[in-house]
């Protein structure tokens, strides 16, 4: 984790990069040129370091999983495809450093670059930038390290025992603008690499490895960790009531059970406060519902740690309701059904299952789990009844009208836009026209089928498609600037229905030269 008491590697690391930071004012004597290689040298020995211990890490979570797979596979999954993308991005800034360095002969005794000789940066200022811009290398390399900061981010979501973790990747690989002494916004790369000798790039690319594998480090540490404090604390465990259901009717006896969050037979409590009764390390419950209106269960379960006890409280609610004499019907999407389309309904009587409910009406389907699909016909209104089934064995039934509507007319659209268009004419040649409905509650494609094509001063075109044909080409060549192109009488479909439904014909749309 970021914070906290610095190892003495790490104080070796942060007064490394104080270095650095200091040496890239001087100017690049060969003096100065030697204490890169240096640095890098002792950088790319704190990595070789890094990877072995966080093989170790590794290694303990591994037999950690094996011992135990029930609390330690899921962290050890983390852990391995942390593994799998860290190693991704730390073997791309190997070869980025490879690259950079191909051109210097390295001594064939110590098998060192030649330190004092890589005083340019020719190499990256002429392959990671176009002018101002990144080149396709410079923008690869951007893509690489905000791909391993997504992936890194993904693999813990919204956990929020990882959330400094997270911070720290994102502080870490931050790639935004920054600002040189001068005040002038930089590009990352170009701030950190743009002119520099190359002996400095390289340097720098080694620290970023070992950004890579400090983070992969703390990860490490954080997944055996995380999960070895959350196993062993019983602080962690949530009680919960569960109840058999949320609703009851009056008079009627209330049933459920107080569980830990997370139930373990051996985990007993060593007392309990509450409505019930200790069976088997959970609390039962058995009691009579009151008068209308919500209830609260609450309590204490008591547990022994470390040789104290660990209170844990516990609350849940249900609600007392009368017993039914009215249906719950309503549509989902609307207070009015569509013809040609399957309008869904969620059809249900409070405190009655879904097992014991029917429901009927013209064209309605039953979707499953009070899930209907109603498909109106002919009319303007459409009346649903529902019954329902009581556990004493008595039924109750209600019924409630919709009102029936027909689809409403689309919009014609350019290139999905509405309205006024504006644009060149050989924008329009290849735009397909299309219908679309704005603001309604279901998502419908439409086909456009046939179409009026208007030039001012000449006749219109009818076409039979989606696109301009030739005859409107023909037409649109002799259209000026500021012309407005009306197409209008647009025919459509809707894509993917059977039915044979009857849409209106959609709004016209202007296309105007420019």
């Amino acid at each position: 984790m970021a914070g906290g008491k610095l190892t003495p590697r790490q104080k070796m690391i942060n007064l490394m990069y104080l270095v650095f930071i200091a040496m890239l004012a001087l100017n690049m004597s060969k003096e100065v040129l030697t204490a890169f290689g240096l640095m890098n040298e002792k950088f790319e020995s704190v990595n070789k370091f890094s990877e072995d211990y966080n093989k170790s890490l590794l290694g303990t979570l591994e037999q950690k999983a094996e011992d135990e797979p029930v609390r330690f596979k899921a962290p050890l999954d983390k852990a391995v495809e942390v593994q799998k993308i860290s190693k991704e991005l730390y073997t791309f800034l190997g070869t980025l450093k490879a690259d950079v360095s191909k051109e210097f002969e390295r001594d064939e005794k110590t098998g060192k670059l030649p330190y004092e000789a890589m005083d340019k940066g020719g190499f990256i200022d002429e392959n990671w930038f176009e002018g101002d811009k990144y080149s396709k290398k410079g923008d690869e390399i951007i893509a690489k390290i905000e791909k391993y900061k997504k992936d890194v981010i993904a693999v813990f979501g919204n956990d929020v025992k990882y959330q400094p973790i997270i911070n720290n990747v994102k502080s870490k690989f931050n790639l935004a603008n920054v600002k040189d002494k001068e005040g002038v916004s930089k590009k990352y790369l170009s701030y950190h690499f743009e002119g520099f000798p190359a002996v400095a790039s390289i340097a720098k690319l080694t620290s970023m490895q070992n950004d890579v594998q400090q983070t992969e480090q703390d990860i490490f540490n954080a997944l055996i960790g995380n999960t070895i404090a959350q196993a062993a604390s019983l602080k962690n465990f949530q009680a919960m009531v569960i109840l058999d259901k949320n609703v009851f009717f009056e008079g009627e006896t209330v049933k459920g059970k107080v569980v830990l969050g997370k139930y373990d037979a051996n985990t007993v409590p060593t007392s309990f406060s509450g409505p019930g009764k200790i069976e088997n390390g959970q609390a039962v419950i058995s009691m009579t519902a009151g008068g209308v209106g919500e209830k609260t269960i609450n309590g204490t379960f008591s547990f022994m740690e470390d040789g104290k006890p660990v209170p844990l409280k516990f609350e849940g609610k249900y609600v007392v309701v009368p017993r039914p004499n009215s249906a719950n019907i309503s549509a989902d999407k609307m207070n009015v059904v569509y013809r040609g389309l399957p309008n869904p309904m969620t059809i249900s009587f409070a405190g009655i299952p879904e097992s014991d409910v029917t429901a009927s009406a013209s064209g309605l389907t039953s979707a499953g789990k009070g899930k209907y699909n109603l498909n109106p016909g002919s009319g303007t209104e459409v009346v649903i009844t529902a019954t329902g089934k009581m556990a004493d064995g008595k039924s109750v039934s209600d019924k409630k009208v919709f009102r029936i509507k027909n689809i409403p007319a689309p919009a014609g659209a350019i290139a999905g836009q509405v309205g006024i268009v504006k644009g060149a004419k050989s924008r329009l040649e290849v735009s397909q026209i299309s219908a679309v409905l704005q603001d309604f509650l279901y998502d419908l494609n439409f086909e456009v089928t046939k179409f009026s094509f208007k030039v001012p001063g000449q006749a219109a075109v009818v076409v039979s498609g989606n696109r301009v044909n030739a005859q409107c080409k023909a037409a649109l060549q002799r259209a000026s600037k500021g012309d407005q192109i009306s197409i209008f009488d647009i025919k459509s479909k809707i894509v993917g229905s059977s039915a044979a439904l009857d849409i209106k014909t959609a709004a016209p749309v202007i296309y105007e030269i420019q």
